[in-house]
């Protein structure tokens, strides 16, 4: 017949082989991550890092082949004098700065639409808002290429009964060409995050609101958007990543932008001329700049917009 002992010895023991089981299950779907973040981003991260500290030399006439030295601040000193990469930097900055929030205020606007209790055939609105998103970034910059396009664009078409046009590919315009793209591409994908987030507002707050008085755009925005704060948050800390990393668009409009677009139009761009002429430890250099500003930025955006609110 068992003892009291006993029968706490097998208890404590069922909680230690519990416990052990639950840590397991645990570092099953821990581990793969940390492998991955580790692989993935840190080391190149780290790589990029040590690479920049060292720079290429040449001696004599140039004949010979340059040898790379330990040299720290060489490559950070000449990126900062360098007018292509910190104009590429301003002009990203600038992309961000407008681009950005008129693409969120876009997504929050569609989301508390589809939000709404007048909203109709929702499945339907979600695809048709995603799919932008699930076309590559390459063919979706060749199709509005088409429609940038001086002689084929059925924009420019339309105006014509207006006697107006747009040249897309000017100077002055084309930055906003390529802003068009983005937000067209990625309004759906944050949307879909908005959306999400809508969902787990609770329908007591909103009748209580109803109660109370409050129509549907004081419901939307004085109920609704405060308790999304944190997919506002994540989207935005997303989207300035996405500016910062601005590529695929530039680089397939170059060729027809009739010299509007150079090989060093965004930070990456100017990065890939410069790796692609061999110079691998500069390339490095604005890589890590780059990545240092972005993740400065996003912080700075991140402790602003948790002041007050713990649920950040």
């Amino acid at each position: 017949m068992p003892t009291d002992a006993t029968t706490a010895g097998l208890g404590a023991t069922s909680k230690r082989r519990a416990g052990l089981v639950g840590k397991g299950s645990i570092a099953i779907f821990v581990v793969p991550f940390v492998v991955l973040f580790i692989a993935m981003y840190l080391a190149p991260i780290l790589y990029a890092a040590g690479k920049s500290l060292f720079a290429l030399h040449r001696s004599g006439l140039g004949l010979a082949p340059p040898t790379l030295k330990f040299d720290p601040w060489s490559n950070y000193s000449r990126a900062f004098r360098d007018g292509a990469f910190t104009g590429g930097l301003l002009r990203v900055l600038i992309f961000g700065i407008v681009q950005v929030p008129v693409m969120l205020a876009l997504a929050l606007g569609l989301a508390l639409l589809l939000d709404s209790r007048s909203a109709k055939a929702k499945s339907l609105f979600r695809l048709a808002s995603f799919l932008p998103y699930a076309v590559p970034g390459v063919s979706a910059a060749l199709v509005w290429s088409f429609m940038y396009t001086p002689q084929s664009s059925p924009i420019n078409h339309l105006l014509g009964g207006l006697d107006a046009s747009i040249a897309f590919f000017s100077p002055s315009v084309v930055l906003w060409s390529v802003a068009n793209i983005v937000t067209w591409a990625w309004t759906g994908y944050n949307m879909l995050i908005i959306y999400s987030s809508l969902q787990t507002v609770p329908e007591e707050v909103i009748e209580a609101a109803r109660l109370d008085g409050a129509g549907a755009w004081r419901i939307a925005w004085s109920v609704k958007v405060p308790m999304v704060r944190s997919a506002l948050v994540l989207t935005t800390i997303f989207s300035i990543i996405g500016s910062a990393q601005l590529f695929n668009e530039p680089t397939v409009l170059q060729p027809i932008s009739q010299g509007s677009i150079a090989s060093t139009y965004t930070p990456i761009m100017s990065a890939q001329v410069a790796a692609t002429g061999g110079d691998y430890p500069y390339a490095a250099a604005q890589s890590v700049i780059l990545a240092v500003l972005v993740g400065a930025v996003s912080l700075i955006f991140f402790k602003l917009t948790r002041r007050g609110d713990d649920s950040l």
